[in-house]
């Protein structure tokens, strides 16, 4: 059985962690935290702390600045605003999107902000751009994956259970061509409804209706345009008169001169000296030309002006229509200007559904066919998810012998349900089966697995997804919830061996698990006149032995609590071969 993490894919991880990182976060006015700037590193990154001190603030932020909804409950009391601002350091494919989208800074890493608003209005900006809140979504799916502490309850949906197959196959593809399929499939179903039904003879008539009252008009386009030029013209008729006056005033009157008279006078002037210069032979022609063309258009002006109509009685008339019409228009929900397109629809489908049987025969032919290509596509996907479901299985029962679940069975069963009607994401039923105890048979998830064991089964199946993802930061929010002593350990050293080819945050409250980190942050929480403060800092070698030696609990820390912490970060320190160390 193939794994998923395929050699060649170590080595792209490997070159995810030289080339993209979370560089800082800068988190201001935020909940609790009134301003805080953490440059952050490769490798795994610890973060610790008592409950309440705001640990999770941090997984918040970050997921605000991913374009997760926010509201003005994340504004500090009394402040105005909440900022977030992250940097990335970027992979060239993360580059490519950015230049696709005009939002690259010519540079090899990446300014993300969100801004929350008391007047509830929230803006996300990338390299200093507003962009829309679905474009951060779109950028943190190519960044950041955060596995979060309610995780191990949606495991038991059947849903999580199908996507977590889906997101893991190989041809991303084959789901695509079944949404597609699906929904010709659905049109042309939905068309056969509209077409026939119960409600035929209704529609029919409604339809009839509909014509009658749209066909007393004469609706075409031309028609339409016609109708709205002559009421344009008739509304501004007196003014056409007034200026048409004007005009032949200015070109023709004999009695106060007028453009006519001059030119034909400097005409008959040049004419006179011509025989001195037969230069001036061009511009009398000039002249000459012009004379025509003013009488040409003094006729036609004076015939214009005579058949000018203003009638007024017309006027009312083509106000009245375009008044039937607009309302017409409003009923049927749709602008003047589509009536006539509009009409022509209401007669396509009158004549469709008085013509049925012809019209449906054609679209059960094309359902048939539609739903014989659905088939085949979901056989495709149902073997797609199989195999992977094989794959998962086995490296989950692999995982699982690792967290102190010896003996116990996992398996993933995969079964097409051909009487299942069509959907968008097909018809195979996905169950997660599993049994604790060696000799019975695995049941269904939700029905055998207490709490801690349900713990251990999701974190060793978001170790997985979080291998086999090409994402580059990944982010744990208390996912070993449930576990403890050596399997907490173990936890810990798998998520250290995914620091060395990812970065990793995880917020823990495990002192085995802590161990582990690269690099251990503290968050802790003071009280400061009334007012409440969130801070973090980077922990020395000497303070992280004091974190740990907290985390092992005690309300006095001994010196035999001190030397059990040093002792388990050396330990971790030994065991561990990243160069993070």
């Amino acid at each position: 059985m193939k794994n998923f993490l395929y050699p060649p894919f170590i080595k792209i991880l490997k070159l995810i962690t030289d080339k993209t990182v979370l560089q800082s976060l800068y988190i201001e006015n935020f909940t609790i935290v009134k301003q805080l700037d953490l440059h952050l590193d490769s490798g795994l990154t610890i973060i610790s702390g008592e409950t309440g001190a705001g640990k999770s603030i941090l997984i918040d932020a970050l997921g605000l600045i991913l374009g997760e909804r926010a509201d003005t409950s994340v504004i500090r009391e009394g402040c105005e605003m909440a900022q977030v601002k992250a940097r990335f350091k970027l992979l060239p494919t993360t580059q490519i999107w950015l230049q696709q989208h005009h939002l690259d800074n010519q540079e090899n890493t990446c300014l993300v902000c969100r801004e929350v608003n008391q007047n509830g209005r929230s803006r996300g900006y990338i390299n200093r751009q507003p962009v829309a809140i679905q474009m951060l979504r779109q950028l943190s799916e190519q960044l950041v994956d955060i596995h979060g502490q309610h995780a191990h309850q949606s495991l038991l949906k059947s849903e999580t259970q199908r996507r977590l197959l889906d997101e893991l196959a190989m041809d991303k593809t084959v789901l695509e061509r079944v949404k597609q399929a699906y929904q010709q499939w659905k049109a042309l179903v939905i068309a056969l409804n509209d077409l026939g039904g119960e409600d035929r003879e209704a529609k029919i008539a409604f339809l009839r209706y509909q014509i009658s009252e749209l066909g007393a008009f004469e609706l075409t386009t031309q028609t339409l345009e016609r109708l709205a030029e002559e009421h344009h013209r008739l509304a501004n008729a007196h003014k056409l008169l007034e200026n048409t006056q004007r005009a032949l005033a200015l070109l023709d009157n004999d009695e106060t001169g007028s453009i006519l008279a001059y030119l034909s006078q400097a005409n008959h002037i040049l004419e006179e000296v011509q025989p001195h210069d037969y230069q001036l032979k061009t511009i009398i022609t000039l002249l000459d030309n012009a004379i025509i063309q003013t009488q040409e258009a003094v006729s036609q002006l004076r015939h214009y002006w005579h058949h000018l109509d203003t009638d007024p009685i017309r006027l009312q008339e083509i106000q009245q229509q375009l008044i039937l019409l607009q309302d017409l228009a409003r009923k049927h929900r749709i602008s003047l200007p589509e009536l006539p397109a509009h009409f022509e629809n209401l007669m396509k489908q009158l004549h469709e559904l008085e013509n049925y049987e012809e019209h449906a025969n054609r679209l059960i032919t094309q359902i048939d066919t539609a739903l014989q290509n659905y088939r085949l596509v979901t056989e495709a996907l149902y073997q797609q998810r199989y195999q992977t479901a094989q794959c998962l299985a086995e490296q989950i029962m692999q995982q699982l012998q690792q967290l102190g679940m010896p003996g116990s069975q996992f398996v993933i069963a995969v079964t097409a349900d051909e009487e299942a009607p069509p959907s968008a994401i097909g018809t195979d039923i996905i169950e997660f089966l599993v049994t604790t105890n060696p000799g019975q048979s695995p049941k269904l998830l939700h029905k055998v697995v207490s709490g801690g064991e349900l713990s251990r089964i999701s974190l060793a199946i978001q170790v997985i997804t979080a291998q086999s993802s090409g994402v580059p930061i990944l982010v744990f929010d208390e996912v070993d919830v449930g576990i403890g002593g050596r399997v907490a350990e173990i936890v810990g050293q798998l998520l250290n061996q995914l620091g060395q080819q990812r970065q990793v945050l995880c917020i823990t409250h495990l002192p085995q698990v802590a161990c582990q980190g690269h690099h251990h942050l503290r968050v802790s929480k003071t009280i400061d006149q009334h007012t409440t403060h969130t801070c973090i800092s980077w922990l020395d070698p000497k303070q992280r032995i004091e974190e740990v030696a907290r985390m092992l609990g005690g309300v006095e820390i001994t010196s035999q609590t001190l030397a059990h912490a040093q002792e388990m970060l050396q330990r971790s320190h030994q065991s561990s071969h990243s160069p993070y160390n």
